[in-house]
Formats: structure tokens, sequence, C-alpha cells
């Protein structure tokens, strides 16, 4: 259930009020202790469309490439006049001769939430160290809000207390924060570009072999600020995108696939 009617539900209520309250008793604890030690990473860059691919420049005279981020197009049939969607198409492409630009970020709780679970595992309190994860967890989303909002305001189409927290929490806002390995973009790789561009690791953050972040409590992705950028699903995708996704990231076919296999719309090999 939502918040906050869960906690009036007939059945579920009484917990839920009880788990309520006991997760509000380890945030103040969190914050009069200051446990967790937030940090945060973001910036912006020159960028322009180049199919489907997004081109960061390092110079607003736009002489030096500074790296590529490679985006998938939808190709599932629709039953109407929709567009097939890339997060390319939210950056304006070279020829239109704009000055456009994306921002990229990266924001982790701290390491403090895993170190602090761990204690809790070792003295057998399972209940607490699954609270501090998830409360962590909720950290490091709302300071992902959080700097979206300072980014979009520095953009400068956002004025401070422009929306309500409801605006907020509906997403009223203009712009979006799409992360590597979510729907709209479900190539995890693409975060080894991301930690290249920020210098995510100078705050702390580790991506694993198989790219999960580390510390687990971590937020990463883009900023689009194009009025009518919105999430979608990439949905399933036909061997002919994956070959040319393959040939722009220089990456061998089937590993590409590995990466991909939950978005396939076809049998590999066959």
């Amino acid at each position: 259930g939502k918040y906050p009617k869960i906690l009036e539900h007939e059945t579920y209520g009484e917990a839920a009020r009880d788990l309520f309250e006991n997760a509000q008793l380890m945030l103040r604890e969190i914050i009069e202790k200051k446990l967790f030690k937030p940090r945060a990473v973001y910036g912006f860059w020159p960028a322009h469309a180049e199919g489907d691919s997004i081109v960061l420049w390092s110079d607003q005279e736009r002489s030096q490439e500074q790296c590529r981020f490679h985006m998938l197009r939808q190709q599932q049939a629709k039953s109407d006049d929709a567009p097939y969607y890339s997060l390319a198409d939210f950056v304006a492409p070279k020829s239109a001769g704009l000055d456009d630009s994306i921002g990229a970020f990266a924001v982790t709780a701290g390491p403090q939430a895993d170190e602090l679970a761990k204690v809790y595992e070792a003295e057998h309190d399972d209940y607490r160290a699954i609270m501090v994860k998830a409360i962590a967890d909720r950290i490091a989303e709302a300071f992902a809000e959080y700097m979206h909002a300072r980014a979009r305001r520095e953009w400068g189409y956002e004025h401070r207390d422009e929306f309500s927290n409801d605006d907020l929490i509906n997403e009223h806002y203009r712009g979006i924060r799409p992360a590597a390995g979510y729907p709209a973009c479900p190539d995890h790789t693409e975060k080894g570009t991301l930690w290249s561009l920020i210098g995510a690791e100078d705050i702390g953050m580790q991506l694993t072999e198989s790219y999960a972040m580390m510390p687990a409590a971590s937020v990463s992705g883009l900023y689009f600020a194009h009025p009518k950028a919105r999430y979608f699903n990439v949905g399933r995708l036909a061997k002919d995108q994956l070959e040319g996704y393959a040939r722009r990231k220089a990456m061998p076919l089937n590993d590409v696939e590995r990466w991909l296999a939950t978005n396939l719309g076809y049998e590999p090999g066959a």
C-alpha cells in the first residue's frame, strides 16, 4: 500500500505503524549521530546527438570529444502513431545548430550504511540490519532527487520552491534522470563511461565486475533537460539494432547480447 494510507489499513495498518515508528527512531539516530556521510558528484557538458548516440565535449567550443553514451531505440510495434523513443532524441543533433548540453551525476548514502548493517548482523539483529539498508536506499534516492532539483535550478529553467513536495514526488517538474540498467537505457556497461566522466571513485564509489554500484545505497545517471524528455521502456530489441549497437560500442556482439539478454527479441545464435 501507499504511505500514508497504509498506516490506517484494516489488515496491515498495525504492522505498518510499528515498522514506520521503528524506522523513524533509527532515522533520527542516524541524523543526530551523523552515522551516514552522503557524497555526490555532478556536472554539465556540451553535447549533441549523433544517431542514437550522445556525444559529450570537453570544451564549450566543442573541439575535443570527451566521451559518448550509446542509447537504444524502441522497436516493438505500436498500435498507434506513438514515436519510437531513444534517449538521444532528447538532445539536439549537431545539424540543429543549438548549443545543447546534458548532465551526469552519482550520489551515495556512504559506506557507513553497509558497515552499520554488518554490526547488527554480527549481533544477530536481522531486523535492524535490514532496516538500516532500507533507510540507506531511501536516503540515496532522496539525495538523488535533491541533487536533480539543484541541477535544474543551476541549469536555469527552474526556480527554488517552484514545486510542492507532492509535485516533486509525482515528478511534475521538467527533465529526467535515467540510470544505466533501467528500462530506457538497460545496458549496465554504460556506467563505465559515466564513472570515467564524473570521477565517481573520488567520492568513494566503485563498480563491480557486473557494474553494480558500491556502496549499495547509491544512484547514478544522466540529466536531460528537454521539455518533452520522458521515461520509457526500450523493450524487446531485434538483432539488426544489436549489431549496430555493438559496432558503436566496439564490443563483440555476443558480449552485448549477454548484457542485454533480458531485452533480446530473438534467440542468439539461431
